[in-house]
């Protein structure tokens, strides 16, 4: 299997041999072959939100934080009120060790209605500021509303 960083360019000529595209999608694995997909979505729906959230999971996946920052806030500019595309900006936001844009985004989020409490407290992405005393005094403050 050819090296992540080096792989085959799928066969792009008509007169590529019967088999060769299948075998060409059977060498990658499911998270590449989304991110490839699913960029080529956004060329014609650039602005399509389930695509969006799919796209920055999968970048997230490949370690590729900027890319997903640039994702996760196009999605939250395209759904200012949806807390789960605040949820996670704030997890990018953990993840690239922003903890202030963190905890700001995971407030606005639960302000939205997010309320899985206990899923944010096992949440990897968000182990960067979980010993933070201002995401202890978050969780208190909206578990008692």
């Amino acid at each position: 299997m050819p090296h992540p960083s080096k792989r085959p360019s799928p066969p792009s000529d008509e007169s590529f041999p019967p088999g060769s595209v299948l075998a060409f999608l059977a060498d990658r694995n499911q998270v590449d072959f989304e991110l490839d997909f699913f960029t080529r979505v956004l060329t014609t729906a650039p602005d399509f939100p389930e695509v969006l959230r799919a796209q920055a999971s999968n970048m997230t996946v490949r370690g590729r934080l900027q890319d997903g920052l640039v994702v996760d806030k196009k999605l939250v500019s395209l759904r200012p009120t949806d807390p789960t595309a605040h949820y996670n900006l704030a997890c990018r936001y953990a993840l690239l060790q922003q903890p202030d844009l963190a905890l700001v985004t995971l407030r606005k989020a639960i302000e939205l209605g997010y309320r899985d409490f206990r899923y944010m407290e096992e949440d990897h992405d968000l182990d960067s500021v979980r010993k933070d005393p201002r995401f202890r005094q978050l969780l208190r403050e909206y578990r008692n509303r």
